[in-house]
């Protein structure tokens, strides 16, 4: 039965800073992740890292963007931290071996993004997450002394004590099929979001909300999960990502007409509004009969305007995606695009330090909601959240440990784990394929949890979950065996996706305004009055979400009309 100090469940950027952190503060840890590491979602992340770095730039300024950027839902307190503490994590990167691209006079370059009022995004091409990634990889090789690397495992649930303290988790290798209870003092859970539960998105197939369904599950609030962000550019095609940079490098959005519509909603900031004005702009121009292609749902995204030097230079994995999956040479014609899920605001609820009210439970990265980005996160934030607040968690589950005794599991958790595993290898081949659920769902929360929502849609929507629910509970899976059967895996991640999507329609339904990622053609202004609070969600005792309320943290800037 392994035991550590620190327990992260998940390898991307937050699990594997906050495993370095913990590891340089001389806890044992153990880092678990359901893929090899690399090969964690944060390899998609292409545009870059924000960071007050320049010299006309200040953090202060980085953190009003984001306050602006949340449509004040954010935290400013953890705004603040997150973006004075910004700088010296770029330059940390960068002294560990992260090459970040470079001007002609040899200093750090950086790019503009959306919603910020300068550029500050430091960047490698358009691979600055797998950039970032290998090289914290090659760090945490250096302790191999007091850090196990548990590849291929996959969480199936948290464990509490009798006092409700977590002191575990309960996982099974992949491998073979085998399922152990791992003790630790602090388990911190850096497994992303949820972005499977929409069909299509640019997230990876691994991005299913185990980490905040099961801290559901064991009575952690949820926060802000109706915060769904739509990216204003994926392929029309298939949701794949083209990246904020490509506009950060001065492409336009052209609609039917050949218009750069965008002088119409943001004149200021034209495409490089945040991420909601944009999408928004986008789905309105099409739902408007200006929509390009075939059935006049896509968006020209024009990046031949940028120098082609510089493109293959800065762009140039998009290149690759254009012509291998559009059959677009983005150097010389437009490519469509249009709104696709991209990223989500909410999640498990912490504080700066990672902690959720659970003692001995952190959360870090796209599964924690602490909240540094309120109703709409601004592009290169994600990169700087996961690095800023992964790094903390780690040190502070790691000082938590140091005078306490190794706590034990109980080992009930293990049964019922395996029996519930058990009952789903043996359900009788009928009724509805789990395949099928996963499709239902995401093409459901696509439909009426998208850009624009209304009471109609989202009831809709909760109807349709809460019948999968039960579906779900039936269906059966094709591979009966135990070495690597991804089956019964998503099996159980269709079950974390269900959990996910509801929170996330029935915190949309309570919302009674439009804010930052939610729009509510029913109620279309923002409410400053009645709905600046976060909304909550715990599980009941009858399994049944309970929803509450908390104040966003007001430090410096009031709220006040958004404009760009």
């Amino acid at each position: 039965m392994p035991a550590h100090d620190v327990l992260i469940i998940g390898a991307g950027l937050a699990g594997q800073r906050a495993a370095l952190a913990a590891a340089e503060a001389g806890a044992s840890v153990a880092i678990m992740s359901k893929v090899h590491p690399v090969r964690s979602h944060s390899v998609a992340a292409a545009g870059g890292i924000n960071a007050a770095i320049a010299i006309d730039d200040d953090w202060t300024e980085h953190a009003y963007d984001t306050v602006k950027g949340s449509d004040f839902l954010g935290d400013q307190d953890a705004i603040e931290i997150m973006c004075s503490e910004a700088p010296g994590e770029a330059m940390h990167l960068e002294h560990i071996g992260v090459t970040f691209h470079r001007n002609e006079k040899g200093e750090l370059d950086l790019r503009a993004f959306g919603g910020a009022s300068k550029k500050r995004t430091a960047y490698v091409a358009d691979i600055t997450g797998q950039a970032i990634l290998h090289v914290l990889y090659e760090q945490l090789m250096r302790h191999e002394a007091t850090v196990d690397r548990y590849e291929e495992w996959f969480s199936t649930s948290l464990i509490l004590d009798d006092a409700g303290h977590c002191t575990g988790a309960v996982a099974r290798d992949i491998r073979s099929g085998a399922i152990e209870i791992f003790n630790a003092k602090s388990v911190i859970l850096c497994n992303g979001g949820n972005g499977q539960c929409y069909k299509p998105t640019t997230n990876a197939l691994i991005c299913t909300g185990d980490g905040i369904s099961q801290a559901y599950r064991v009575g952690a609030p949820i926060m802000d999960m109706e915060m769904v962000q739509y990216h204003p550019t994926t392929l029309a095609e298939n949701g794949f990502l083209i990246t904020e940079g490509a506009r950060g490098e001065g492409a336009h959005l052209l609609n039917a007409d050949g218009e750069r519509f965008m002088e119409n909603y943001a004149p200021n900031k034209m495409e490089l509004a945040s991420r909601d004005v944009v999408s928004r702009a986008e789905q309105t121009e099409i739902n408007e009969g200006r929509g390009v292609g075939p059935d006049g749902q896509g968006i020209y995204l024009d990046i031949t305007v940028v120098p082609r030097k510089r493109v293959l230079e800065a762009l140039r994995e998009i290149v690759n995606i254009g012509r291998d999956f559009a059959g677009t040479d983005i150097t010389r014609e437009p490519i469509m695009i249009r709104p696709g899920q991209h990223y989500i605001m909410g999640g498990v609820k912490t504080d700066v330090d990672g902690r959720t009210p659970i003692p001995g439970l952190y959360a870090a990265g796209e599964v924690a909601c602490v909240s540094v980005h309120g109703g709409n996160r601004l592009g290169a934030n994600s990169l700087l959240d996961t690095l800023i607040f992964g790094r903390r968690s780690g040190e502070h589950a790691a000082a938590r440990g140091t005078d306490m005794a190794m706590p034990k599991a109980p080992v009930s958790r293990l049964r019922e784990d395996t029996t519930a595993i058990e009952e789903i290898m043996g359900r009788p081949r009928e009724g509805r394929r789990v395949s099928e659920i996963k499709d239902e769902l995401g093409t459901t929360m696509n439909e009426y949890v998208a850009v624009y929502r209304d009471e109609a849609g989202l009831t809709k929507a909760l109807e349709i979950v809460r019948r999968l629910q039960e579906e779900s509970a039936k269906a059966y899976i094709d591979d009966g065996g135990r070495v690597f059967n991804q089956d019964v895996l998503a099996a159980l991640e269709v079950g974390y996706m269900l959990d996910c999507a509801e929170a996330t329609i029935v915190s949309a339904i309570e919302r009674k305004e439009s804010r930052g990622a939610q729009f509510r053609l029913d109620y279309p202004e923002r409410d400053d009055e009645e709905w600046l609070k976060h909304i909550n969600v715990t599980r009941g005792e009858d399994g049944e979400p309970a929803i509450t309320y908390s104040d966003v943290t007001i430090t410096q800037w009031q709220p006040e009309v958004r404009k760009y």
